[in-house]
């Protein structure tokens, strides 16, 4: 049989040869792929990525049954090449015999022919693979918005996808806001001063008649002003509308399609007294409702945030709003960096002697030893780290400030229960140690304190922006160099004058509390929260105002405490750092410290305008009081 099909093959042409070795890999190759090598379409979901229509859903059983045979060509594979290097080496072996005869290399020149055809073959798909997956990424970029009504349909509850990392989130980023309710513009106190007058409706125009969803449409539209919804309509359904509003940007910014981001956020009096008994207060009588407002866009590191305000302080809201247009309409937004993160116990201990506490300060300073109370003070936690001890002598008196990292938690019961650990094992290595008091004042905790000041205390972020003088002209309604001499001249030399201790600043203490009472954060600790220099300057080739604020002590957390009021965490919902980030300990904690950092900034840029042009007064007068009946 061998001896007919080789003299047949003698018989054939080179090109006769070649094409009967291609049309038998093409046969093959459809062998293999099935009835589904006719298109793309039913190719696996691990070659094209996704489905690329909803349309798809209606073929899933179909397309189940008939998916190509591709782990067939791993087995192909392996013994082709087998194949191919075994007829090598035989040939290899004893190749002035076989070049001789001329059946035994025709045999050879047959086998590696159809190897390399095979081979050929292979690699040709793979590059058709690679162009499908070019122009599936192509389509899905093209129409990312139904990628992401199907992506639970597009991606298979496998091992094998499970295993794949997540691609990473897209930053949205909205454009400034149209429109501010800002108390310290002289141009509101015009009625008729509206940069959209005419596309808005008149505000003689009834609109109590329409719906809830076609007056949110009106304001999205920008025919409506937001600020304005408590006049056009009455308080109560103004807030109803205002959350469909709010409802719909959230959305949009955190990419979701159904989140109800408002739900745990009550219209009305409720309060669940459940979830306060053991964890907030005792002997509960009832509670203080606050309103809470929400300002954004702030476009904060290439991205679009909103953030909420609880408060009782007229104006001050819509101050910030005008602070986080301003900043949105420059060039990056605001930048923000942490450069330290880290909460802090100073536990106060008494030796026998000076000489002892000052031989404990010295043993707290070698590195071996850091690492023996390291492993002391992590025995007790699951994300606690210790990062540092200071130690600070006073006469016997020894005040170790403990440095710890917390993840996402605002972290003082954390660092407290490490820092007994850290106590009873000093007290192993010095007998006469003795514990006076958990804390001894230099944490520092809910007092000024310039330890806080100099070494931060929690988060320690920086942020900056620059506001082109146009936007400061028309939206700030002053001047950079007027902005930069009242800043000098009130948050720098009148802060000094008056010796302050991390204030040098002109009102972070009333953003940096409204958003903690909003988001379940120890309102006490506004005290080094607080801490903040804000800087300005006018950039000399361009004339545009740079500011910064640098906070070195901001104490915040997303669970615990507070934070498990559904309230609260619905405000942290709003941030899109509501509770613990599971892959990476402390990220939604920073993500708030940073928030904070920015509002902050914002509401320093306002309130310092409103000052620099002399419209502070005159415009509180004019918003800010209550209508007499």
């Amino acid at each position: 049989m061998a001896s007919v099909i080789s003299n047949y093959i003698d018989e054939l042409s080179s090109t006769q040869l070649y094409t009967a070795i291609v049309g038998a890999t093409v046969t093959l190759c459809v062998v293999l792929l099935g009835p589904a090598a006719g298109g793309n379409e039913n190719l696996p979901n691990n070659m094209l990525g996704t489905t690329t229509t909803s349309n798809d859903n209606n073929k899933k059983n179909a397309q189940q049954k008939q998916q190509p045979k591709w782990y067939l060509f791993k087995y192909i594979n392996v013994g082709v090449f087998c194949m191919f290097v075994s007829s090598v080496a035989i040939f290899l072996w004893d190749a002035s015999t076989y070049i001789h005869n001329g059946d035994r290399m025709t045999q050879f020149l047959v086998g590696w022919s159809l190897c390399l055809c095979y081979f050929f073959g292979f690699f040709g798909v793979f590059f058709i693979h690679q162009d499908l997956l070019m122009n599936q990424n192509q389509n899905q970029q093209g129409d990312s918005s139904d990628i992401a009504e199907n992506k639970q349909e597009m991606v298979p509850k496998t091992k094998e996808v499970k295993s794949v990392s997540p691609p990473p989130k897209a930053k949205v980023v909205h454009e400034p806001a149209a429109c501010a309710p800002v108390c310290s513009d002289p141009a509101s106190f015009n009625s008729s001063s509206s940069s959209n007058k005419k596309a808005a409706i008149s505000k003689d125009t009834d609109i109590t008649g329409m719906t809830n969803d076609e007056i949110a449409q009106l304001v999205l539209d920008l025919q409506v002003k937001d600020h304005e919804l408590e006049k056009r309509l009455d308080p109560f359904r103004a807030v109803t509308v205002r959350r469909m509003i709010a409802q719909h940007k959230l959305q949009s910014v955190h990419s979701a399609s159904s989140s109800a981001f408002l739900e745990d956020l009550p219209e009305g009096p409720s309060l669940d007294y459940s979830k306060v008994f053991g964890t907030n207060c005792e002997m509960v009588v009832g509670y203080v409702p606050l309103p809470v407002g929400m300002v954004g866009p702030l476009t904060l590191n290439g991205e679009s945030v909103y953030f909420p305000m609880a408060t009782t302080e007229g104006c001050l809201v819509a101050s910030t709003q005008r602070g986080a247009k301003a900043i949105s309409q420059g060039t990056l937004g605001a930048q923000a960096l942490i450069v330290k993160d880290g909460i802090t116990r100073a536990p106060c201990v008494r030796m026998a002697s000076a000489m002892e506490a000052a031989q404990l300060k010295l043993w707290c300073q070698e590195a071996a030893n850091l690492q023996v109370l390291k492993e002391a003070f992590e025995s007790t936690t699951s994300f606690g780290k210790l990062l540092e001890c200071h130690a600070t002598v006073a006469g016997k008196n020894v005040y170790l400030r403990l440095v710890c990292f917390s993840g996402d938690a605002m972290g003082m019961n954390m660092v407290s229960k490490g820092s007994l650990k850290v106590i009873e094992t000093l007290q192993n290595i010095f007998p006469n140690l003795e514990l006076v008091a958990l804390s001894g004042n230099m944490c520092t905790d809910k007092k000024a304190a310039a330890t806080n000041w100099l070494h931060g205390r929690g988060k320690s972020v920086v942020v900056e922006a620059v506001i082109p003088k146009d936007v400061v002209k028309k939206t700030l309604k002053t001047t950079v160099p007027a902005l930069v001499s009242t800043n000098q001249n009130k948050n720098l030399i009148g802060s000094a004058m008056a010796g302050a201790m991390g204030g040098f600043n002109a009102h972070a203490s009333n953003i940096v509390t409204a958003i903690f009472l909003a988001t379940g954060q120890d309102p006490a600790q506004n005290v080094e929260s607080a801490n903040c220099i804000t800087l300005m300057e006018q950039v000399e080739e361009t004339g545009d105002l740079w500011i910064s604020c640098t906070m070195p002590s901001i104490e915040v957390g997303t669970v615990g405490g507070g934070t498990t009021l559904p309230a609260q965490a619905a405000c942290l919902e709003i941030l899109g750092c509501k509770g613990g980030s599971r892959e990476n300990p402390g990220k939604n904690a920073q993500k708030l410290a940073l928030v904070v950092a920015a509002a902050t900034m914002a509401g320093e840029l306002s309130l310092m305008s409103a000052l620099a042009a002399n419209t502070l007064v005159q415009a509180h007068m004019k918003h800010n009081r209550k209508k007499t009946v």
